[in-house]
């Protein structure tokens, strides 16, 4: 078991966290969650001893193993086998299987492990680094944005690995469906300090949004209660009959907690330009041939025709040709044979990860955005900026001094800032965190454009897609259907080495699949925006409440008034009956905000809908 106690870090006199408390129990599966910046990656490489803390200490038992997965490469090996069996344990350094077996997992073929790793791509490299982790067996695995270039596939395996470990595992990443189908519990970064609970990620937000709504409302009264007690010492304080009683409310104002205002943190929402789109076919593509190598086609003879409003996901695996099948669409790529024809009223935003060498590098992040549209303002630009996370002084940094995730964002940024009818997007989500993952995703649903995306998150294309590119067990083929649809009637089966039906989500299906489809979309529409919103039964009844508190208010008012008049007429029995109304008036308004608190747990029973909802796809689909 681990343990953190009052951590505390600073960067240049800027407080990172404070006070970070929590501990780590056998066979613990933690999320750890927080906004970019807040000091996720910063903790993890604290446990790991590779960064000092302020303040605190962090216990660690004797003969007890960390490993993290790393995104630096350090290869010395010649093969990617050997590379992998570099890190078993002395005791079994010559069980070449196991590491086969998570290679195996993780998208590597047979002959794939007999060539040397520099030959492979940065993403088939941080895999490697993934199996080298979870071979070694450490007591405890971090693991920070793991999903980053894994393919659906990988993706899958990867999950049902971490579930069945037997050892403790600490996960970063923006992906909210992983997270939540792999952690038992969620440790989460907000405001600098820290929480853990047991549950998902929809438990802990909902948590959050709940206690500071409490706290909000629990300060507001404590500020009436002691401008009321203040009210009274002013009043009575030359009143040597009262003498006591002043002093009574004189220690009780002394010892009430100063509870500040809650900063308000910003939500990234943000939205795509549209341009009105006037027709009905978008583009075609017709009788698509391409190859890097003439001996292993990638693309055969594709066809396929995009009209308005289609939502196209490409999936499969990496290395199968869905990123080439977009910069084809985009005009980047020409193919070896076919056409595409497109609409000559369509207005393209692209994003692929290769596009960042477009970038100025002599222009800063808020120029750049600045410079996308003739009509983007100053404030316009810096709104966008902030959306992908360069808040302040980060707007003014040149893209010279970017690293390539932040240049990903700047990309994204500029997609925003131009009016568009088709978005094409390539992995847009993995340099981003899961608030802005959600806001994302909320984007594109409200997008009413054309929309072609590449993505390995569940959670997108149960969301998105009306329409698949499936780049399966070597060809590629249209899915007339949602993602659901597809997972029923052909799945992953032989590509993930699970039969097809253990590969499929059920929910019940209307004509046309229809149904199943905005099923789907409302319930992780409704999970993405509840910490956004409230239910019209719990405002009606917070209204019910504050109208009652304010009623006894004026109560109060009337009765402070009243007691100077007895008070002058020295009614001494008037003060006493009129004092233990005031009281009897507070002890209702203290009632009132238990009933507050009431109504916030109904709130969670109006959450835990959905979670079940989720639940029940999740357990079906045993994914």
């Amino acid at each position: 078991m681990i343990s953190v106690e009052n951590l505390q870090k600073s960067f240049a006199g800027q407080q990172l966290f404070a006070g970070l408390n929590f501990k780590i129990g056998a066979r613990e599966r933690i999320g750890l969650v927080g906004r970019n910046g807040h000091g996720k990656t910063t903790l993890f490489r604290m446990i790991m001893g590779e960064v000092s803390f302020d303040e605190g200490a962090i216990t660690i038992p004797r003969g007890y193993r960390i490993g993290m997965v790393r995104q630096s490469l350090n290869f010395t090996a010649n093969t990617v086998l050997e590379e992998g069996m570099k890190d078993l344990p002395a005791d079994r350094k010559h069980h070449h299987w196991e590491v086969e077996k998570v290679l195996a997992g993780l998208g590597f073929s047979q002959e794939d492990m007999q060539r040397h790793p520099g030959e492979f791509s940065g993403g088939f490299q941080v895999r490697l680094n993934l199996a080298k982790a979870v071979v070694a067996e450490p007591d405890l695995l971090l693991l920070d944005e793991p999903t980053n270039y894994l393919d659906i596939t990988s993706i899958r395996w990867v999950e049902k690995f971490l579930v069945k470990w037997p050892h403790e595992v600490m996960l970063i990443t923006h992906d909210r469906g992983f997270m939540d189908k792999v952690v038992t519990h969620v440790l989460g970064i907000h405001r600098k300090k820290m929480r853990k609970i047991t549950g998902n990620t929809e438990k802990y937000y909902s948590q959050i949004a709940q206690d500071e709504e409490v706290y909000e409302k629990t300060r507001q009264n404590d500020e009436r209660r002691q401008k009321e007690i203040k009210q009274f010492i002013t009043r009575f304080r030359a009143k040597a009959r009262l003498a006591n009683l002043v002093q009574s409310r004189i220690k009780s104002i002394e010892k009430m907690e100063k509870k500040e205002k809650l900063e308000q943190l910003k939500t990234l929402e943000f939205s795509f330009r549209s341009k009105p789109f006037r027709g009905r076919n978008v583009l075609r593509v017709e009788h698509l041939d391409f190859s890097y190598d003439p001996g292993t086609p990638l693309i055969e003879n594709l066809s396929f025709s995009v009209n308005a409003g289609d939502r196209i996901c490409v999936v499969g695996k990496n290395g199968r040709g869905k990123t080439t099948l977009l910069k084809i669409l985009a005009g980047n790529i020409t193919p070896d044979a076919g056409t595409v024809v497109y609409n000559p009223n369509i207005d393209l935003g692209l994003f692929e990860q290769t596009h960042i060498q477009s970038l100025d590098n002599e222009r800063s992040v808020l120029e750049e955005i600045g410079y996308a549209h003739t009509d983007i303002g100053t404030q316009r630009a810096r709104n966008i900026s902030g959306a992908m996370m360069f808040e302040g002084d980060a707007a003014l940094k040149k893209i010279s001094v970017l690293s390539g995730g932040e240049k990903s964002r700047v990309l994204l940024g500029k997609i925003l800032a131009v009016p568009v009818n088709l978005l094409i997007l390539d992995e847009p989500t993995n340099h981003l965190d899961m608030d802005a993952s959600d806001a994302l995703l909320s984007a594109l649903d409200q997008f009413p454009g054309t929309l072609i995306i590449v993505t390995h998150n569940e959670m997108f294309l149960h969301a998105l897609a009306d329409r698949l590119v499936v780049f399966q067990k070597g060809g590629v083929h249209i899915f007339e259907g949602s993602y659901q649809q597809f997972l029923d009637k052909e799945g992953w089966g032989d590509e993930t080495g699970e039969k097809r039906s253990n590969a499929s989500l059920r929910i019940s299906e209307g004509p046309a699949g229809r149904k199943t489809k905005k099923e789907i979309r409302r319930i992780r529409s409704g999970i993405i925006k509840e910490r956004h919103r409230k239910l019209k039964p719990i405002e009606e009844k917070i209204k019910k409440a504050e109208a009652g508190i304010e009623t006894h208010e004026e109560k109060m008012a009337v009765w402070n008034d009243a007691m100077v008049a007895a008070s002058l007429a020295k009614e001494g029995n008037k003060i006493a009956e009129l004092s233990r109304k005031i009281h009897e008036s507070q002890h209702m308004i203290e009632r009132l905000f238990a009933d507050l608190e009431d109504l916030y747990k109904e709130k969670d029973l109006a959450d835990m809908y959905y979670d079940g909802k989720l639940s029940e796809i999740n357990s079906d689909s045993d994914i």
